[in-house]
């Protein structure tokens, strides 16, 4: 089986990774594919252009996982329309800050996440028999949300993650997945960050630290693997 680490895509032993990537009690976890980072409205509250690419890649990764059996989950960040969450809190999101430091001012941004907007919209196909988490507040789809509980719910051990962004709430995911207890794998091609640079070193510090970082392609042959006569 091969995997992408450092950078560079290779083979890896069997043992112990093949584990790792095992089709049964495994989820696939979709980060923020919404119209909040990805409409090309100019009012959009947090753009992440890149991540309109992979849209049709990631339904179509979504179809095969499905068809195994490995079920979906998406994530999106849900935000209070009264602000107790973020804006109006007593613990404002850092990035809001922050970003001004990098990027233009974002004419959107206070209307990011708001419950009930239209920026809160997946922009990636979702079945009824999908799963939503909408309780991500901060980076992290992990915090202080309810994934954790649904997917030992579940009997989840391992998580395989696509979606936005590389170098933030992807990051974030991995680190808390691994600390959890979770094998995590990151389809490669399947993400997208703030720029090639970013999304490149966000690869490599998960395929040191926290999980195997893969071809999405190489994913769904190692699920075929597992349901074969």
């Amino acid at each position: 089986m091969k995997a992408i680490v450092y950078g560079t895509e290779r083979e890896i032993p069997d043992a112990p990774f093949k584990e790792w990537i095992k089709r049964p009690e495994t989820a696939v976890i979709s980060i923020d594919m919404h119209q909040g980072h990805l409409s090309e409205d100019p009012m959009c509250p947090c753009p992440a252009p890149r991540g309109r690419a992979i849209i049709e890649p990631v339904n179509e990764f979504h179809r095969h996982a499905r068809a195994l059996g490995v079920p979906v989950i998406h994530v999106r960040s849900i935000l209070r329309k009264t602000g107790e969450d973020d804006l109006m809190g007593q613990h404002p999101a850092a990035w809001r800050s922050l970003v001004a430091l990098y990027a233009d001012p974002i004419p959107g941004i206070n209307e990011h996440a708001i419950q009930g907007s239209k920026w809160t919209e997946f922009a990636t196909e979702v079945l009824d028999t999908d799963l939503i988490v909408e309780t991500k507040r901060r980076l992290s789809p992990f915090y202080p949300s309810d994934l954790d509980f649904l997917l030992r719910s579940m009997g989840i051990k391992r998580v395989v993650l696509n979606g936005g962004m590389t170098d933030c709430c992807v990051l974030n995911a991995t680190f808390d997945a691994s600390n959890l207890g979770y094998r995590v794998c990151v389809a490669a091609d399947l993400v997208r960050g703030s720029n090639p640079e970013m999304e490149d070193a966000a690869l490599k510090m998960v395929s040191l630290h926290t999980g195997l970082v893969m071809a999405s392609k190489e994913i769904v042959a190692r699920w075929e693997e597992d349901v074969l006569p």
